[in-house]
């Protein structure tokens, strides 16, 4: 049988096209499994931002559960010698506070030379600080000019820093040297050059001493190395700037608390609202949310609407409600914050305890939300359960897609038959043709 390089050649029928069609019509089985393949892709897309909703829902529940949270206090300066920081530890409070001196660095220079570049020889410099402490600085032939012993001092690293100073006179070059930090503890006690003594002295009249930050608080006197002073006031920092003065107002910071019950609210409503995308249906469109029906979120909604309805016992405040946050018909929180205001200010300790205390309300959440997102959790085991189904369907896909292409190879191969045997038979009806018109021809003469 003759072989045919291209189908439909022999037969003069248009096989390819129909062999186009059988193809199309073979495919038709993958859309099924794409479909599916593509709604549990979907799925997965859905729990992802499920995740992160529930994830920074939990954020703000965390933020409730720590009762440092309701110890927050904001610190006021009467004027500008100093600024403060408090933390959860200050307590309520008005301070008188007198700063005397602020601290400052120890500072000498030596007399002037001619050249900083010319080379002084080499030698050992040794120091020794306020507080005992000492070093040498070793200082080469090569590197012995005033700007090599400058910067072997700096390399040094060891609480001295040094600098060159231009006077403008006959000798203007002069090696300043400083403590690296204030204090009579951080001061320069004494400078031993060795021998490189006879080109260096300290000028006495340069010399500026060390001196530690003196202050009252509330008339007790305080003594600090530095400028920033802790312990003075529990849980407060005091930054001395300049001397004064002050007034230190501590109070309870009502507007912060508020704003963390404030957070949680928005939170949990920032979360109903990704839950109601994710399960909802609109009517008109006749578009339906990911997870619309999905027997996981259905678990989720209805273990936090049990959450907000929690009781907690031993409390002065037992219900969201007490505290001035309501639930809504729509399933949204709503905050009252007169309310919360009142309580803040007038029973802080039970709000706290209310949030915050053993088994309370945001601790409870606070489990419940790690059991839904920690590893192992809730919507990990679903969403890897999902991967599995994406993986199973595409290794059915790949399996269809190869029984697709051994259909079409057969019928290729059949097309390519038929289009032989056509061939060969217009071949012999051409011939029979032939063979006919002439004994015709022969016989009319």
């Amino acid at each position: 049988m003759a072989s045919i390089s291209s189908l439909g050649i022999g037969s003069g029928l248009d096989l390819n096209s129909l062999l186009d069609q059988l193809e199309s019509a073979e495919r038709q089985q993958l859309n099924p499994i794409a479909q599916q393949r593509e709604s549990y892709q979907a799925k997965i897309s859905a729990f992802g931002k499920l995740e992160n909703a529930l994830a920074s829902f939990q954020d703000a529940v965390a933020e409730l559960a720590d009762a440092d949270s309701f110890r927050a206090v904001k610190a006021e300066v009467s004027g500008e010698s100093l600024t403060v920081s408090a933390g959860e530890e200050a307590v309520v409070g008005s301070y008188d506070i007198n700063v005397v001196y602020n601290a400052r660095s120890y500072s000498v220079a030596t007399a002037g030379l001619a050249d900083k570049t010319e080379t002084l020889g080499a030698g050992t410099i040794s120091f020794t600080l306020g507080s005992g402490d000492s070093f040498s600085v070793d200082v080469s032939e090569s590197e012995s000019s005033l700007e090599g012993i400058r910067d072997a001092i700096n390399d040094a690293d060891a609480g001295v820093t040094a600098s060159i100073i231009d006077d403008g006179s006959g000798q203007p070059y002069r090696l300043a040297l400083s403590s690296s930090e204030t204090g009579t503890d951080a001061a320069i006690a004494s400078v031993d050059f060795g021998s490189l003594g006879g080109s260096l002295a300290l000028d006495a009249a340069t010399e500026v001493q060390a001196r530690n930050a003196q202050l009252t608080v509330n008339g007790i006197a305080i003594e600090s190395q530095g400028n920033r002073v802790e312990g003075a006031i529990q849980g407060v920092t005091l930054n001395i700037a300049e001397t004064g003065t002050e007034t230190l107002e501590i109070a309870r910071d009502s507007a912060a608390i508020g704003k963390s019950v404030q957070s949680f609210v928005s939170a949990y409503n920032d979360l109903q609202d990704t839950l109601s995308g994710l399960t909802g249906y609109n009517a008109e469109s006749g578009s339906a949310g990911a997870l619309l029906g999905n027997a996981t979120v259905r678990g989720v909604e209805s273990r936090l609407r049990g959450l907000m309805g929690q009781v907690v016992e031993g409390s002065g405040l037992n219900t969201l409600s007490e505290v001035g946050i309501s639930l809504q018909v729509d399933g949204t929180l709503e905050l009252n914050e007169e309310a919360l205001d009142d309580l803040v200010a007038n029973r802080l300790g039970e709000v706290s305890d209310f949030f915050a205390g053993g088994g309370a309300f945001a601790t409870r959440i606070d489990t419940a939300l790690d059991a839904i997102l920690e590893d192992g959790g809730t919507l990990e085991n679903v969403t890897d359960g999902l991967e599995t189904s994406i993986e199973n369907l595409q290794e059915r896909y790949r399996r269809t897609e190869d029984r697709i292409d051994q259909t079409i190879a057969r019928y290729r191969s059949q097309f390519i038959e038929l289009d032989s045997l056509i061939a060969q038979m217009n071949s012999t009806s051409s011939y029979l043709t032939q063979q006919f018109e002439s004994l015709n021809a022969q016989l009319s003469q």
